[in-house]
């Protein structure tokens, strides 16, 4: 087939050239969200959630081949396992800490500072973990689906 009839994957250069610049700060307002969950609105599941929109944007404007390059399936999923892994060995160790499940094994320190939260901001950490390689994950399984299925719009 000549260059001049193969299709280029992914979207038009304005596309790409955009998603590139706008997947970081995307990624990074995502983990701010996590981290800052217990002092603004927010937390575990929206940052994850925005997380995992920053890679879904460079699968829609590069293509799926490109965007693997930066986080593949099996790197999403195991971040996935490690997020759930760190939130069921917060609720374990308030168990063998004396208390509960879920039991605030840290001290709480100062309000509206950063550590004021005990556990919740690592609690926070496990849940964007696992959102964000969930979601991700999801979505490049549905593209596959899509993919080897044959359904689609066009």
């Amino acid at each position: 087939m000549s260059p001049l009839k193969q299709k280029e994957k992914g979207m038009t250069n304005i596309v790409k050239i955009v998603a590139k610049f706008v997947s970081p700060p995307i990624v990074l307002f995502g983990i701010y969200m996590v981290l800052h969950g217990h002092l603004t609105p927010g937390g575990g599941f929206p940052g994850g959630v925005i997380v995992a929109s920053a890679f879904i944007l460079l699968i829609l404007a590069f293509g799926r081949e490109m965007a693997s390059q930066k986080l593949k399936l099996s790197t999403a999923s195991t971040l996935e396992s490690i997020g759930a892994l760190i939130f069921l060995s917060l609720a374990l160790i308030g168990i063998a800490a004396g208390g509960w499940f879920f039991f605030n094994f840290l001290p709480k320190g100062e309000p509206l500072r950063i550590l004021s939260a005990g556990f919740i901001p690592l609690a926070n950490i496990g849940i964007g973990l696992k959102v964000s390689g969930g979601i991700f994950a999801v979505f490049v399984t549905l593209i596959m689906f899509r993919i080897t299925t044959g359904k689609g719009g066009r």
